[in-house]
């Protein structure tokens, strides 16, 4: 089993499992719409999807996430929106393999923030857990 950042030819394999998610939680099916929806989003790059293969590359399971930015923190962080495994594949750690993926995304995204802030005269206030310049 492994992990990656889905791409634009991935959608033909995940529409479909979108679909089943959305029928999950009680929306009517609809592969084509799915398929529009997660193009949309990878190609507008306005969300991250991971996605979940089987030790013989069907694709089994994604997690999405989308960006958010928080004030107080002065850095960019994912919402953990979507998260779905096909019923034949649970059981197997694939959730877990996922949110692991969008962990590791996370760490490397908001790195950048906690490069450059101290770069640019901000200290790291650890006590409320973000950066403040003192103009002083």
């Amino acid at each position: 089993m492994t992990t990656r950042k889905a791409t634009q030819l991935d959608i033909a394999f995940l529409a479909p499992l979108f679909d089943a998610y959305r029928v999950f939680y009680q929306k009517a099916s609809d592969v084509p719409a799915a398929a529009y929806f997660l193009e949309e989003r990878i190609s507008r790059q306005e969300s991250e999807i991971f996605v979940a293969l089987d030790a013989q590359g069907q694709m089994a399971g994604f997690t999405q996430l989308y960006p958010l930015f928080s004030s107080t923190r002065m850095k960019r962080l994912w919402l953990l929106n979507d998260l779905y495994v096909a019923p034949a594949f649970r059981g197997q750690g694939l959730s877990v393999a996922l949110i692991e993926a969008a962990k590791a995304h996370c760490r490397e995204t908001n790195e950048i923030g906690n490069i450059l802030y101290p770069r640019t005269g901000f200290t790291l206030d650890i006590a409320h857990n973000c950066y403040a310049w003192d103009n002083g």
